[in-house]
């Protein structure tokens, strides 16, 4: 029996990276296709797998995925299912955010948070294209990343595109599995070409009517990095929708919330109505931002 890790999948092919560091195109196993959650991909970038080679020697089959660490999950555009994963086993999940060509919304990059911290992957959000900042965008940008680091989340400013401060991110991702998501045109392959250029990922432009990205990754992948490290590239995101989330355990992914809520009157205090709210007073005394508490009762007003 073989090992590997799933670097691919393109729905009827699964690209898996074996111990000794070749790839194999293996099919899934009939059974596997109802397993775990219910997924529209029930194996997962980053999966550890189990397989066997066919006769042929040049594909494979997968016959057993292993329990998962973790992974990061959001609510499937198809309605037919209940989930889609991005991807398993991760160290790791960076954001990219663009206050510009195109905008990331706060409501966005919270959702994205909260799942991650959700299922104890720790998060960073990476600001990309401040070659394009103006003074307003430059405000805007110093803003979110005092609201963030509070709430303490590592924050990064880079341009793709000019190289600047690339290397701190690369620094970051050494001997770790790191997932890249956001938005289409916030520049995740172009990023991880200016960390690795001899990648060379396509990449795309933003359409000058709407001033959305158009989508140039179309399935998610696995590269392996020359500092030991994986990074995930991963299509863009329109909208993050959660999923398998309790309303009592959504204050709890906003780590700046979980650190008052021991100082609540309430135990089960939700940080609406209930009188000694530790979260309530944090919003008067600047210890709670005020954008991520909205984003937290939109949360909270979406979940049954």
């Amino acid at each position: 029996m073989l090992k590997g890790i799933v670097i691919k999948s393109t729905g009827s092919w699964i690209t898996v990276r074996s111990e000794e560091g070749t790839r194999i195109e293996c099919k899934l196993k009939g059974q596997f296709r109802v397993y775990g959650l219910r997924s529209t991909n029930p194996v997962a970038i980053g999966d550890k797998v189990e397989f066997e080679k066919q006769l042929d020697e040049e594909t494979g089959v997968i016959t057993n995925i292993k329990e998962r660490d973790n992974y990061i999950v959001r609510k499937a555009i198809n309605l037919s299912k209940t989930t889609h994963i991005l991807a398993a086993n991760l160290d790791h999940a960076f954001l990219i955010v663009t206050l510009a060509r195109p905008k990331t919304s706060t409501g966005f990059i919270d959702r994205f948070l909260v799942t991650a911290t959700g299922y104890y992957i720790p998060a960073s959000i990476i600001f990309n294209k401040i070659d394009l900042y103006d003074d307003e965008l430059a405000s805007k940008e110093s803003e979110l990343k005092m609201i963030y680091k509070q709430a303490g989340y590592p924050c990064y400013s880079v341009s793709a595109l000019r190289g600047d401060h690339v290397e701190q991110i690369n620094a970051t991702l050494k001997g770790k599995t790191s997932l890249f998501s956001g938005h289409s045109g916030v520049g995740k392959s172009a990023l991880i070409t200016a960390i690795q250029p001899d990648l060379k990922l396509k990449t795309g432009t933003i359409s000058e009517i709407h001033l959305k990205g158009k989508h140039t990754t179309t399935f998610a992948e696995m590269f392996e990095l020359k500092n030991g490290g994986f990074i995930i590239d991963t299509p863009g995101i329109r909208e993050f929708g959660l999923i398998d989330f309790k309303k009592n355990e959504i204050s709890r992914c906003f780590p700046e919330m979980e650190r008052l809520l021991p100082y609540c009157r309430y135990k089960n205090c939700t940080h609406t109505h209930e009188p000694g709210c530790a979260v309530k007073n944090g919003l008067e005394t600047g210890n709670v931002s005020s954008k991520r508490y909205n984003s937290y009762l939109s949360i909270l007003n979406d979940k049954p």
